[in-house]
């Protein structure tokens, strides 16, 4: 299989099954001298493990990391750092039902057309869980960017139909509530709405949004490797989503040139803009605003209500899927959306600094 391995100077490459023995990652190219510790990856995994609420799968996964090798005395050694997850609490048993059926929304169908074989246990490496190696690799990353003076906040900006107030964000609520909704009244709502689904056994869309600052002007290329281009990719590439958007998105499309231009202003020697519609990015290089990102995910679809599907050999039959499945995926997966956003944000940083020859004599010299 090709495909697992993302970046370039920082490059990262994930491994696992959600029901084999373990998952995790390696993170080739990051530089040495960077504070790191199991308990610092331990605090990313942790929001995304399962079992934590109500609203998340009942599988009871302590998720803890172990660092195998590329860290030494508390630092990072400039080799590569291999990330290892057990996996504990896998009932391979639950998905005996699917084994030669096709679930609708899932990958089970175009995963056998393409290999013809596939795990059919939790769905393998099409499972949520190969983003463990995701998170653990992307928290290396944050912690480079955060050394860097760069910030995220990442939280759920709406589900189904109920939409934070983002005039009015609670940035403390995000982390005290299990939706990770910066908006009691809506986190009230999101809630009521997800149990009421729960109990149809269906599940609930949703959309996270990420946003980052202190990124500096001139991050990012201007062709193929734009920098809200490499954005999209990695986010794109995390399971159920459905669409990225950078900064306003979709709605530009109903603006006006006079509407949409960020208009620029001089502040104190400082080149700012006045509004931040581009979300931060232009041109594909980041202009120094904030960086506004949005992904919107599907709903869930091991849902609990019976459905049409087909078997392996083409016959129409009723399936009903048994197990332990969120009823949404996005209050665990926004760490995902962050850390992939760090991961980006992280290696075009580091090649931006062959971009002129100023950067280059800055470290020679």
């Amino acid at each position: 299989m090709s495909g697992s391995m993302f970046g370039k100077l920082l490059r990262v490459s994930t491994w696992g099954e959600s029901h084999g023995a373990a998952v995790g990652a390696v993170l080739d190219g990051c530089p040495a001298g960077i504070p790191i510790d199991e308990e610092y990856i331990q605090s990313f995994l942790d929001r995304r493990k399962p079992g934590q609420s109500e609203f998340t799968t009942a599988r009871n996964e302590s998720d803890k990391v172990s660092i195998m090798s590329g860290v030494f005395e508390g630092k990072t050694t400039g080799t590569p750092i291999s990330l290892i997850v057990y996996n504990n609490d896998h009932h391979s048993s639950d998905y005996s039902n699917i084994k030669d059926v096709y679930r609708p929304g899932h990958a089970d169908y175009t995963f056998d057309e393409k290999y013809g074989f596939r795990d059919y246990r939790g769905g393998g490496r099409s499972s949520g869980r190969e983003t463990i190696g995701r998170v653990a690799a992307g928290a290396v990353a944050a912690k480079m960017l955060s050394m860097l003076g760069i910030s995220f906040t990442t939280y759920v900006s709406s589900i189904g139909e109920i939409t934070v107030d983002e005039t009015n964000l609670d940035i403390d609520f995000i982390d005290k509530n299990p939706l990770y909704m910066p908006d009691r009244e809506a986190y009230e709502k999101a809630g009521a709405y997800l149990k009421e689904l729960s109990s149809k056994g269906d599940s609930s869309g949703a959309e996270v949004c990420c946003r980052v600052k202190g990124v500096p002007a001139g991050i990012g290329e201007p062709v193929f490797d734009k920098l809200d281009a490499c954005i999209a990719q990695a986010v794109m590439s995390i399971g159920a989503v459905k669409a990225v958007e950078i900064g306003d998105g979709k709605r530009v499309s109903g603006y006006t040139g006079s509407f949409n231009n960020d208009n620029f202003q001089n502040i104190d020697g400082n080149v700012m803009k006045k509004t931040n519609h581009s979300g931060g990015i232009l041109g594909g290089i980041s202009d120094g605003s904030e960086i506004v990102i949005r992904a919107s995910f599907k709903p869930t679809p091991s849902i609990y209500t019976e459905q049409d599907t087909v078997d392996r050999d083409g016959n129409d039959t009723k399936l009903t899927i048994k197990g332990r499945h969120d009823p949404v995926i996005a209050p665990r997966a926004a760490i995902v959306v962050e850390t992939m956003t760090a991961l980006v944000i992280a290696d075009l940083m580091m090649q931006n600094m062959s971009s002129n020859i100023d950067n280059i004599k800055k470290i020679y010299e």
